[in-house]
């Protein structure tokens, strides 16, 4: 049992190795389209949702 939970992290170790980290210019540019898609998304679930609440006030009054 011990031997194979040794193999195992010997493994993920060799595994790690050839994982490929991005770079802090790409990590940065990731990181700018997740903020301004993150902000257009909430602009425009903004404005759906204050032309809902306005049109069923309209209705139901």
């Amino acid at each position: 049992m011990i031997e194979r939970v040794k193999n195992f992290f010997n493994e993920v170790k060799i595994e790690t190795k050839k994982v490929n980290y991005p770079t802090k210019e790409e990590l940065i540019g990731s990181v700018w389209v997740v903020l301004i898609t993150v902000f257009i998304i909430a602009f425009f679930l903004g404005i759906v949702d204050f032309s809902l609440s306005s049109l069923l006030k309209l209705i139901f009054r």
